[in-house]
Formats: structure tokens, C-alpha cells, sequence
């Protein structure tokens, strides 16, 4: 992460916080107010960044691409990076109170780790995703485990044998392993992806529970049992308060930081959570959208909270090409909400680009389609009790034989 955070800094990206800043709601704030990366100096008695990958930009840099090709290159994953085991983490006892844990918002339920990475093993299958951990004291969180995934699966798997689910958490990773885990993989392939992400290897380190982790600011190891407790309010995606619930209890057995480690933290709602949330989902949606037309580029757009509204730019060959990309987004990526499909003359990422071609393209009792009755996503404020909302694809695209009657003025 340091690498990397050197390189922002060469590009100008790093905005230097040198004066003490405090972990209750002051760096959040400050966070909320510019996609660059802050660098904390003095914070908690600490050193921590936020936004580290806040835009397209930065998440390019990060991975080594080039951003017109962003969304191409990470579909052409093979999940076939080479994961080198070398050597062991020497621990100490955890003490969380070390670390410039953030309170985010007034109604949270207290601080919270956002940044951190959650690796799992069972049988003989290494899992890595991010969980959202509320502290309780200075070895305990309870983790919001989305029922399902595969974190939640593997600790079914070890409660039903009357075991817990080793675990570590990492908190400053390079960006390419936080984006690894942040994407839906084949199983067991999140280090794989990481390694490929890297050039092609990455080399990791055990912990004492048999726990694979790669390099890493802040390393705790640790066990998800049957202990449980309320997590929430949390702020999620949407910006909104996610609701109360019940959820596992993750005991840290042993802790490891580097000399001056730099903590990172990621604001909930903001411009990185919204890029770590939809990034990983475009290329999936380009493979979908790929089997059905020829399509240029996809975008998860901000203003969707970089998860419920996409933009999907074809190149249109047949007549109804527009309506089968919308039908195969929404199967790619069952959280989408509304879905815009515009022609190559539009600008995705430019969300004025997109109104035009709804304000121009767009016949509303042939256009628009309305899906009712289907699984939406759970961070949704619109969901309805019994889990479904409605979804809306716009076919925004040139009528077929008409593109004179639609051909913008140029020099």
C-alpha cells in the first residue's frame, strides 16, 4: 500500500493532512469533501489514508491499466495469479484501542473497521471479502455477514461441526487486494485474482490458525463462533442508516502491525465504497451484455450509488439490441435497479451525455421497461417487506434506419 500511495503522490493526488485530525466524524467529513487520497499524519496517535482508490483514475493506476480500458482488461480475468506461502506472522495479544478506529456518522453504533479484509479458511478453501465490524472492545467486532455469502457459508460449515471459522483481518492491503475481494470470484480465487491484478504473483504469509494473509499494514487473526450481537445503525451505500441486526461475534486471538503502520479507512457511502462496490460488477455485466450485442463500455454510476444504476454503451446491430442488453444486465448483477443502454456517440461516464439521449432517444411507451415482483437489492430503501422491488431498463439507443434523424451538429 505504501507503493502505491507514493505513486498517488507523484501524480498529485495526495492531499497531506498534517495537523491532528480526530477519528469522531473530523476525518469522515473531510473524507466526504474530495475524491483525493488524505493522508493522515496524526490521527489516534496514528497514520491513516481515506479515498485511497476514490475514482476511475486511482483505481486504474492501482491496477496497472489504462482507464479507457478499465472495464475490458478486468473481464479478460483468468483468476490464475500464482499465491507463494512464505514464511510465518509473528502476533502479539490484540488491542484494537491502538488503532485510529473511525466513528463515521451521529447515529452510528460506534466505531467502526471498514477497510478491513476478512480471509477465512475451511476445508482446505481460502476465502477473502470485506465486512463491515462494529467494535466492541479491544479484541472483539461483531461483522455484518450477508447471508449466503460465502463468509457466512464457511462459518455454517464449522458451526454445524461444532468448531469456529479461522480467520484474519488485513487492514492496508494494496488496492488489488482489496479489489480482489471485492469481486465475485470462482471459489477460493480471491488471492489468485489478486496475484493476477500484480503481475502474476503474491507472495503471503500464515498466520498461527493456518490463515493465509498477504502483505498488510495490520494483520489480526482471529475466530468467528456462535456468539452473537446486535450490529447497527451503520450508514450504508445509499447513505442511508442500514437497520439493527443480530450478527456473529469475531474474537481476535493475536494482532500484527508494522513499524509506524498506516491504517485505512474507507467512508461509508463515499466515493470509495461506491467504487469498491460497483467496479468489480462491470466486467461481469460486459461478459453478460457481450453474449447478447457488441458492447462498448459499462459504467456503475455515482449518482446510483455506484451499485443500483448502470450505463451500458452498445454498439447496436439489430433492432431490440437495446432491450437484450437490459434483460442480460439484470441477470449479470441481480442489485441493479435502473439501467440506461445508449449508443457509441454517448458518453457513459458523462452523465449529461446520458440525459441527453433519454431527453432525445427515448419514446416512453416503447422504451422503457418495467419489471415487477423481482429481487432487488437489500441496501435499497425502496425494497418492499417481502424482499422484491421493480426494476426499469431505458432503451436510450438510435432507432435503427432513422440515425440521420438523430445525428448531433458538429465541426
Amino acid at each position: 500500500m505504501r507503493e502505491f500511495i507514493e505513486k498517488m503522490r507523484k501524480e498529485g493526488l495526495v492531499v497531506d493532512v498534517k495537523e491532528p485530525c480526530s477519528v469522531d466524524m473530523q476525518a469522515a467529513k473531510m473524507a466526504a469533501g474530495t475524491d483525493k487520497l488524505l493522508y493522515f499524519s496524526q490521527i489516534g496517535g496514528a497514520r491513516a489514508v481515506m479515498n485511497l482508490t476514490a475514482n476511475r483514475h486511482s483505481l486504474a493506476l492501482a491496477l496497472g491499466f489504462d482507464e479507457k480500458e478499465l472495464v475490458h482488461k478486468l473481464a479478460d480475468a483468468r483468476f490464475d495469479g500464482k499465491v507463494i506461502t512464505d514464511g510465518r506472522l509473528t502476533m502479539q495479544k490484540p488491542d484494537l484501542s491502538r488503532l485510529p478506529i473511525m466513528h463515521h456518522f451521529p447515529k452510528d453504533a460506534g466505531k467502526y473497521l471498514t477497510a478491513g479484509i476478512v480471509f477465512s479458511k475451511w476445508d482446505r478453501v481460502e476465502n477473502a471479502s470485506i465486512h463491515r465490524m462494529l467494535v466492541l472492545d479491544d479484541h472483539r467486532v461483531a461483522a455484518r455477514l450477508v447471508e449466503g455469502r460465502h463468509t457466512h457459508v464457511m462459518l455454517q460449515k464449522a458451526l454445524a461441526k461444532g468448531e469456529r471459522l479461522p480467520i484474519a483481518v488485513t487492514i492496508g492491503t494494496h488496492p488489488a487486494v482489496t479489489f480482489a475481494s471485492c469481486t465475485r470470484v470462482p471459489t477460493g480465487k480471491e488471492l489468485a485474482y489478486a496475484a493476477e491484478l500484480m503481475g502474476g504473483e503474491i507472495r503471503v504469509k500464515e498466520c498461527s490458525n493456518g490463515v493465509l494473509v498477504p502483505d498488510a499494514e495490520i494483520v489480526l487473526e482471529g475466530y468467528i463462533g456462535a456468539e452473537r450481537t446486535d450490529e447497527g445503525p451503520f450508514v450504508d451505500i445509499t447513505g442511508t442508516y442500514d437497520p439493527v441486526r443480530n450478527q456473529p461475534v469475531i474474537e481476535f486471538t493475536g494482532m500484527y502491525t508494522k513499524p509506524g503502520f498506516i491504517y485505512h479507512g474507507i467512508l461509508p457511502g463515499g466515493d470509495e465504497h461506491k467504487m469498491l462496490m460497483g467496479a468489480p460488477y462491470e466486467p461481469k455485466i460486459l461478459r453478460a451484455v457481450a453474449g447478447v450485442t457488441e458492447v462498448k463500455n459499462v459504467v456503475l454510476t455515482k449518482g446510483g450509488c455506484g451499485y443500483l444504476h448502470a450505463v451500458i454503451q452498445i454498439k447496436k446491430s439489430t433492432q431490440g439490441d437495446g432491450k437484450n442488453a437490459i434483460l442480460a444486465a439484470f441477470a449479470a448483477h441481480t442489485s441493479l435497479k435502473h439501467v440506461v443502454v445508449v449508443d457509441e456517440d454517448i458518453d457513459p461516464l458523462n452523465s449529461e451525455e446520458g440525459e441527453y439521449a433519454i431527453a432525445t432517444r427515448v419514446s416512453g411507451d416503447q422504451d422503457i421497461l418495467v419489471i415487477t415482483g423481482v429481487r432487488g437489492s437489500s441496501l435499497d430503501p425502496c425494497q418492499k417487506p417481502d424482499g422484491t422491488n421493480v426494476k426499469i431498463g431505458v432503451d436510450a439507443t438510435v432507432v435503427l434506419g432513422r440515425e440521420d434523424d438523430f445525428r448531433r451538429a458538429t465541426w
